[in-house]
């Protein structure tokens, strides 16, 4: 896991301009919501390039190697974009986009400009640096990811009630051990929602809603409602 920022650096990011700011992006686009309890709304999202995680299961790589691909751009150029679409519901995503501590400040800054804004993360960096008002769309690693070791469950001890946390399934294994964290941690009552995702392509969908049904479990059934509109490889959607 990274280590959560120190005051000082969070002071320091807080004194800050966001809008001169650098930051490593891979794309901004505009679609619907996907995932989550906002499924289906209008989202402008802003997808930063680069994360040390390396899941099994990943549908971004395009987005992780820092090495390769990633555009240099200031707080100033991902504002101006976001703008052009008109919509009040904004996304960072990656990626890993708390890798970057520069978006906290931008994150704040779009919150303060009466966005909606969300973060998805996968857990491994510590969230406690968020602005109150940003939901939170935690993507706690399963076995099948390979990465579960690089939970920072830190995150789960200080939820908010907006916000989400997300377990993507790919096996009975992943299941069981999303569910025993599910009922040991109480994460139904402390936050928004808790989200069931299957593998896409892996997994039949109906197996994972059975085990939900027969265990009477508190938690939300999803689909990746992009990859059924477009392609599911498709990018930009």
């Amino acid at each position: 896991m990274i280590p959560p920022l120190t005051i000082e650096q969070i002071q320091a990011l807080q004194d800050s301009n966001p809008l001169s700011l650098s930051f490593l992006l891979n794309e901004i686009f505009y679609s619907v919501q996907g995932e989550g309890t906002r499924a289906g709304l209008p989202c402008v999202f802003v997808r930063l390039h680069g994360c040390k995680l390396r899941c099994s299961y990943c549908d971004t790589k395009y987005a992780i190697d820092r090495r390769t691909g990633g555009l240099d751009v200031t707080g100033e150029d991902i504002n101006r974009r976001v703008r052009e679409y008109g919509c009040g519901f904004v996304e960072f995503t990656g990626g890993e986009p708390l890798e970057q501590p520069n978006v906290f400040p931008l994150m704040r800054y779009f919150a303060d400009e009466g966005f909606t804004v969300a973060v998805e993360t996968g857990g491994h960096v510590d969230t406690s640096a968020c602005d109150e008002r940003v939901i939170r769309i935690i993507d706690m690693k399963t076995p099948s990811s390979k990465m579960m070791p690089m939970n920072n469950y830190t995150n789960l001890d200080i939820l908010r009630p907006h916000d989400e946390v997300k377990f993507v399934i790919g096996s009975r294994e992943d299941y069981e051990w999303s569910k025993n964290l599910v009922l040991e941690r109480s994460l139904d009552k402390k936050c928004a929602s808790v989200l069931f995702s299957p593998v896409f392509g892996t997994i039949e969908f109906q197996q994972i809603v059975e085990w939900i049904l027969a265990d009477r479990l508190p938690v939300r059934f999803q689909l990746q409602m992009h990859k059924f509109i477009w392609h599911p490889d498709a990018r930009g959607v």
